[in-house]
């Protein structure tokens, strides 16, 4: 256990969409998408909302990839996973509400298997597996959201019992947004956004804004500042010896665990290579009797 010197290294955004219905999520992340990568057709978009990605196919040749119900997490995960295959840059899920309340979905499952507290211990692995999935993509991520108003029942001072306004809350599982590097939330119906959280501190205290290309260009121009694994990578690719290995791995101390099974497989290759020379090196030696023969003529 040691102090390391903080560095902030490249990582894949999470980002967040959320917003009633009209609010313009699915368009807005789209131009967010092509944004960050600069390229429609690195971009895929993950459709539960029959059909509707499809809508918007006049801004560029974009992938859909639809799924209808049961909407569990295993289906969402494979959704990804198809994605990532098939080298997507920028993955849409559109929207993650469907894996959370939808027909399939996790309260569905709670509910068919009883509905008791109990239960929670057989859907929440599930989920957390749908977040895993998320999180540990190497695409970029975006996901949208729906809201509905969120009520309470409370008592007055009188004593007396009434429904109570809270605002609009996220139709997903409580926390989602904590996971995210920022989460956009759409205030209208003229497609005004405000980042209710932000990690990269580029919409921070900021006013409404429309969300377009130029946010995604933003929020990967702050992705690319940091240390790049895959840069990195390449570094380790082209050591040539086990101590050019040892500097990198000492270099690069705030990025070690993610790094070290990179170290580890080119320490035994390189290995590897050593081995072979040795051993060609052993064919091709003369032998005393050679020598001698050779030195008597």
């Amino acid at each position: 256990m040691k102090l390391q010197q903080t560095k902030r290294h490249q990582v894949k955004l999470r980002l967040g969409l959320s917003g009633a219905s009209g609010f313009g999520k699915s368009y807005s992340a789209l131009l967010l998408a092509f944004g960050i990568t600069n390229d429609w057709s690195k971009i895929a978009i993950i459709d539960t909302e029959n059909g509707s990605a499809s809508l918007y196919s006049h801004l560029g040749g974009y992938n859909v990839l639809p799924i209808d119900e049961p909407y569990s997490p295993e289906r969402y995960i494979e959704a990804v996973k198809t994605c990532e295959n098939a080298s997507m840059e920028v993955v849409i899920i559109d929207s993650i509400t469907h894996e959370w309340n939808g027909n399939g979905g996790c309260l569905d499952i709670h509910s068919k298997l009883g509905g008791r507290f109990a239960d929670w211990s057989i859907v929440t692995p599930r989920h957390q597996a749908f977040i895993d999935a998320i999180l540990k993509s190497k695409c970029h991520i975006i996901t949208t959201v729906r809201k509905k108003m969120d009520y309470s029942m409370d008592r007055d001072s009188n004593g007396k019992t009434k429904v109570i306004k809270h605002g609009l809350k996220d139709i997903t599982r409580e926390g989602f947004s904590y996971e995210l590097t920022v989460d956009f939330e759409l205030i209208n119906d003229n497609h005004l956004a405000k980042a209710s959280k932000d990690r990269t501190g580029l919409f921070t205290n900021k006013p409404e804004f429309v969300i377009n290309a130029s946010t995604g260009k933003k929020l990967i121009a702050w992705c690319n500042e940091g240390i790049s694994i895959e840069r990195i990578s390449q570094e380790i690719e082209d050591c040539v010896s086990i101590e050019e290995l040892k500097h990198i791995y000492t270099k690069h101390s705030s990025v070690q665990n993610s790094i070290k099974p990179l170290i580890l497989k080119r320490k035994e290759e390189l290995e590897t290579i050593d081995s072979q020379l040795i051993d060609q090196k052993e064919i091709v030696k003369p032998s005393k009797t050679e020598n001698n023969g050779i030195d008597s003529k």
